[in-house]
């Protein structure tokens, strides 16, 4: 897909970066073509996911990359000019269009630039109940994370909109936005999005895909939010994917397709109408 200037956009919009923690790209790739995740396809450009290469295996690995500026690569040779990246001598992924920041990360990068940066976080590394799991949404303002966003609660997602929703609601009407959201849904335990299924069995592909339909049917509660007050550009993505049993692997942190192929996409969202004073 082209690249937009982010020079043009970083200022003009507020901001929206979501990772579907863990989702495969095989399995977001089957969901859109059968129709089964519409909230999300609409969006996609052409209705189809782009295939990307993860810059990590694991949660914390590939946010620390993400936040440096080093989103899922695309998954053809290169090189591919970057949306973000710190300022950095002789980067071979650094064009014209790159938003260049002068700061460690993005984030503090952006907050410099002028705006408001949130982390609703989902999965262990972002619970702030330890010292790891406060490095990540220590590089924001504001933070959030609750046990009812994390991987064990079945509404997790709905739980962190409503929490976005808040947070927007609450802000005022000039200040530029960069709101972050890591969605536990689809991490395993998974088994209970999907009707029918248990604990005893655990999670499979199946259990995977069920947690994504979830997430897509809530998506668009965060998609009208964050662009609620202004256009928004937004970036979906998979941190990383994980293994059922693929080449006898299960799980992440490891070096395999299923882990190192993810989806991703990035498209803007314009708010809806407001009404007319005839209107109200």
């Amino acid at each position: 897909m082209p690249e937009p200037d982010m020079n043009e956009i970083v200022g003009t919009h507020d901001l929206l970066l979501v990772t579907l923690d863990t989702l495969r790209h095989d399995v977001a790739v089957e969901l859109a073509a059968a129709g089964r995740i519409p909230n999300l396809a609409r969006h996609l450009p052409g209705g189809q996911w782009e295939e990307r290469h993860a810059p990590g295996s694991f949660t914390y690995a590939s946010h620390q990359a993400i936040f440096a500026g080093f989103l899922p690569t695309p998954a053809t040779p290169g090189p591919h000019p970057r949306l973000f990246a710190a300022g950095f001598a002789g980067s071979e992924t650094t064009a014209q269009s790159t938003y260049v920041y002068d700061t460690p990360d993005l984030v503090s990068g952006l907050a410099r630039d002028g705006y408001h940066t949130v982390c609703i976080g989902g999965v262990g590394f972002f619970n702030k109940q330890g010292p790891l799991g406060s490095v990540l949404p220590g590089l924001f303002e504001e933070s959030h994370w609750a046990p009812e966003f994390g991987v064990t609660s079945p509404e997790s997602f709905e739980n962190q909109i409503a929490r976005a929703e808040r947070v927007v609601a609450q802000l005022p009407e000039e200040q530029r936005l960069f709101l972050f959201v890591n969605v536990s849904a689809l991490h395993q335990p998974n088994w209970f999005h999907l009707p029918g299924a248990t604990r005893e069995a655990g999670d499979n592909r199946e259990t995977h895909a069920a947690a994504l339909e979830y997430v897509d049917r809530h998506i668009g509660r965060l998609f009208a939010a964050a662009s609620s007050r202004r256009r928004c550009f937004a970036i979906v993505c998979s941190d990383h994917g994980t293994a059922y049993g693929d080449g006898g692997y299960t799980g992440h942190r490891l070096g395999h397709e299923s882990v190192w192929t993810v989806p991703y996409a990035h498209f803007f969202l314009d708010p809806a109408p407001r009404p007319t004073e005839a209107a109200r």
